[in-house]
């Protein structure tokens, strides 16, 4: 399991990595979800502002994730 976080003008953007689903988290709400085992899994979801929030997640041996707001690179680990 691995989590990542970032803050970004005020609001908190969680992506959750477990066993068999990933999930998105904006502001402790829950924004999207997928379910199953998968090398590669996008997510999306969306601040009060409208502004668009894009996650993509994979890996084969480490995990790694990078969260995009308005398609601008927040996190890249």
């Amino acid at each position: 399991m691995k989590n990542w976080e970032i803050n970004y003008n005020g609001n908190s953007i969680v992506v959750e990595n477990k066993a068999f689903s990933e999930r998105l988290y904006v502001n402790g709400e829950l924004q999207d979800e997928q379910i199953g085992f998968a090398n590669r899994v996008r997510l999306w979801g969306n601040l009060e502002t409208g502004e668009m929030i894009k996650v993509s997640i994979g890996g084969v041996f480490r995990m790694h994730c990078r969260i995009f707001v308005n398609n601008k690179l927040l996190l890249s680990e």
